[in-house]
């Protein structure tokens, strides 16, 4: 059985791992794009894009680590996307495009039940009405002896940690302040919970930190 990974999230000086008041207009909140400056002019970004440029170096290292050697995801449901309450239609079907980035199957957490998308790449949305134990024991199935990455957005990611089911993370620190947004350890105890830094680095863009039990 792999690991539960959170990897590749960003967060700025001031804790927050993403801006305030997100929207269509605004997916990451208000100035969370400027979490991800560290990411954007990667190579591994870029291809995402289907571009056939962008920058090597350590960022993008750490960028190639946080989307490979997953067999599975999973998503809270403002992560997945805007809407809110009943799903009104289908028409909404993510971010992404056609062609989501993860290429594996995708388990969305929400309280209203909808059924699977098949999206092109190898891309699933499943959507998982009982609660993050029970889309963690889908993953890791639906993963094998893959890892399993816990995608976002901030409180899923609390809510794993907090439970004790994450194995690592990697933040990559911003050098940004935002000021509002979403807190990700606020009242977190880290160190009772386990973890301890395994890894840092710093680059001009972001300080990479991988904590580990």
């Amino acid at each position: 059985m792999g690991k539960v990974r959170v990897a590749g999230f960003s967060v700025s000086v001031d804790g927050f791992g993403a801006g305030p008041d997100q929207s269509l207009q605004d997916p990451l909140g208000v100035n969370g794009p400027e979490l991800f400056q560290w990411f954007f002019p990667t190579r591994t970004f870029r291809l995402m894009q289907g571009k056939d440029d962008g920058e090597t170096g350590v960022d993008d290292r750490f960028a190639q680590r946080a989307m490979e050697g997953f067999g599975a995801f999973i998503l809270g449901r403002n992560m997945f996307g805007p809407v809110r309450g009943e799903w009104p239609d289908d028409a909404w079907k993510g971010w992404w495009g056609d062609n989501p980035p993860y290429h594996a199957p995708t388990f969305v957490l929400t309280h209203h039940p909808r059924a699977p998308i098949e999206m092109l790449g190898g891309t699933t949305f499943h959507f998982v009405t009982g609660g993050i134990k029970q889309a963690l024991d889908m993953a890791r199935r639906a993963a094998g002896e893959e890892d399993v990455k816990i995608g976002g957005g901030v409180s899923t990611v609390r809510q794993y940690v907090e439970a004790g089911h994450v194995d690592e993370i990697h933040l990559a620190l911003s050098p940004v302040v935002l000021g509002r947004g979403e807190a990700l350890f606020s009242e977190l105890d880290l160190r009772a919970l386990g973890y301890r830094t395994v890894e840092h680095v710093a680059t001009e863009r972001a300080t990479h930190l991988v904590l580990a039990k």
